[in-house]
């Protein structure tokens, strides 16, 4: 999971910066209207592609964070530093269930 995370990461996320922060604002592209999203969001797939998409990313981030906090700052509580690097990708898991549904 980690690995895929990191993929989704480096291929999906860039694009969504230059999109969002670059050619939508600045006029190069037009941005796709709100009935558009809407109605491409509650088609049963892309809410089960980005469900996938938002857990691997938030396992991916966590696996990075509890490794940075364990070598980096050399902090020693292991199993509480799993527990709330996973407990909130798990969270940040359901508040995507959540809002994806």
């Amino acid at each position: 999971m980690f690995s895929a995370g990191g993929v989704l990461a480096a291929v999906f996320l860039p694009v969504l910066a230059f999109l969002f922060a670059f050619a939508f604002p600045l006029g190069w592209m037009t941005p796709p209207g709100h009935a558009h999203l809407s109605a491409v969001t509650s088609h049963p797939l892309t809410v089960l592609f980005l469900l996938g998409f938002f857990v691997l990313l938030l396992v991916h981030s966590a696996h990075r964070f509890r490794y940075t906090l364990y070598d980096g700052l050399q902090i020693k509580a292991r199993r509480a530093v799993a527990l709330l690097c996973y407990g909130g990708a798990a969270v940040g898991t359901v508040l995507a269930l959540a809002v994806l549904l």
